[in-house]
């Protein structure tokens, strides 16, 4: 029968993780900033860009934050952020007019693309990816 973890080496791998999330994140600003995108920023262009083939990358504002790690309101000042940037476009939901979609649009669409590779290869090297 296994052991179970000590509950210090459960906190000190909770502490390792979060200075691991730390540090990436951090790296991941300072590579992306390059672009004028921050990590949040571009993950929500990457959850839009993955979330429909062709120019069918849509999702409800509710979906967006089921992915993301932002309280509601930091999300809705992103989403307000990019959408005046060009980078997405907000508009209300047909079958619920209570939702809000996002879209990417054509030049969020370039600046994900142009980005991408550099946020993976930041992620391959922290998180020791090869």
């Amino acid at each position: 029968m296994a052991a179970k973890k000590s509950e210090r080496a459960l906190v000190e791998e909770w502490r390792d993780l979060l200075a691991l999330h730390a540090r990436t994140l951090g790296e991941l600003d300072r590579a992306l900033d390059g672009h004028g995108l921050g990590a949040s920023d571009f993950e929500v262009l990457d959850i839009l860009a993955e979330s429909g083939a062709g120019d069918a990358a849509c999702l409800r504002v509710q979906e967006i934050a089921s992915r993301v790690h932002l309280s509601q309101s930091a999300l809705s000042r992103l989403v307000a952020r990019l959408e005046k940037d060009g980078l997405v476009h907000r508009a209300m939901c047909s079958e619920d007019r209570r939702g809000v979609r996002v879209e990417l649009t054509a030049e969020g669409r370039a600046r994900h693309a142009d980005a991408r590779p550099l946020q993976r290869a930041v992620l391959t090297r922290m998180l020791g990816g090869t």
